[in-house]
């Protein structure tokens, strides 16, 4: 949805995108504004509130928002995942604490629920295990064994909340969907494949395996093989894709749009070459917000702060080119620079500032 802005609704967007990384509450909103045509921002806060999105940690284990339908879907095929990411951070401070256990203390913690923070929940069940410190715990708890939500206003735009975890259970009044019957196929494997294809492919399996945190869903690959069409890329790597996905022309021109932090435009590839050169990889990965021009990074932006006048203050969208800007260029990307600020205002600036090049 970045060649052009879709019509869909905001919530089948969430669903078609497979759902949007949100560690930083706000940046969904930037995402969900360059795909879709007028998106009002205070629809995906009805959704949040409404429970028909959710803030959650899944793929990568990182929070995404997602919708209800998926999170309960998808959690299982990724509780083993999040575990052996907690583990893999605190391997030493969790040895001698059996997960299982954990887990049921931390469902009779909360099954009078009311929503807690991380530390709420971790001091609550500390006495049982002291050695490990909150931290530890707490990170298991909310992001590995059991399966939650952060709750809003936390997400809600415009609006500063802390974190306030409750299960999912609880908070979408039923239990996640439990895993079928392993026959090697990996039904929900399957469907994540399909589903991450139909919003980012063409792809390797290694670029499924960097989007989920998976280990590559080779079941799953494999029951889907009949039904996919195969590429290769310029370096000889297979690339999957669904037979009616749209493959544009390589000389369709591609408009300049302003992604959020952490979008999964980047993030969800092994071979991030596609989108972003080499020698800018670690913006990626540092969260900083970056400007497309003709369908590749080409420039960082933020917001600074305006300061105070008779008319407010007014914020300002600065973008610092990667490289050299054409004139054209330079008018695109400050024509959109100066949407996005009026977007991200509510309609109180357009102010835009766009850098020397390098």
């Amino acid at each position: 949805m970045l060649l052009e802005r879709s019509e869909l609704p905001p919530l089948d967007a969430v669903s078609h995108l497979c759902g949007l990384q949100a560690q930083e509450p706000q940046e969904p909103f930037t995402g969900l504004w360059s795909r879709l045509r007028g998106f009002q921002p205070g629809v995906l806060s009805d959704l949040l509130t409404g429970r028909q999105v959710v803030r959650t940690h899944l793929m990568r284990r990182t929070v995404h928002l997602v919708t209800a339908a998926d999170v309960l879907a998808w959690r299982a095929r990724h509780n083993a995942m999040l575990r052996q990411r907690v583990l893999g951070a605190y391997r030493r401070e969790l040895a001698g604490v059996d997960l299982d256990e954990l887990a049921a203390a931390g469902r009779d913690v909360l099954a009078d629920g009311e929503p807690r923070s991380m530390a709420q929940l971790a001091r609550a069940v500390a006495d049982r295990w002291p050695e490990p410190g909150t931290r530890p715990l707490g990170e298991m708890l909310v992001a590995g064994v059991l399966p939650m939500v952060q709750l809003p206003p936390r997400g809600v735009w415009r609006q500063k909340a802390g974190v306030r975890n409750a299960l999912v259970s609880s908070w979408l009044g039923r239990e996640i969907d439990p895993l079928p019957t392993e026959d090697g196929s990996d039904p929900v494997g399957q469907e994540l494949v399909r589903r991450y294809l139909a919003a980012y492919g063409p792809a390797a399996t290694a670029d499924v395996r960097a989007w989920s945190g998976l280990a590559g869903l080779p079941g799953a690959v494999a029951a889907l093989r009949g039904e996919l069409v195969t590429f290769r890329d310029e370096r000889g790597r297979e690339l999957l894709d669904l037979p009616d996905a749209p493959r544009p022309d390589p000389e369709t021109p591609a408009p300049v749009r302003f992604l959020p932090a952490f979008d999964n435009a980047i993030l969800g590839y092994d071979d991030r070459t596609r989108i972003i050169d080499d020698a800018d990889r670690g913006l990626s990965v540092a969260g900083s917000r970056v400007v497309l021009v003709d369908g590749r990074v080409a420039a960082t932006w933020d917001v600074e702060p305006g300061t105070e006048s008779a008319k407010g203050a007014e914020d300002t969208v600065v973008v610092t080119p990667l490289r050299a800007f054409s004139r054209s260029e330079r008018a695109e990307v400050a024509e959109e620079g100066e949407e996005l600020a009026a977007f991200l205002s509510d309609g109180e600036s357009a102010r835009v500032r766009v850098t020397a090049s390098p």
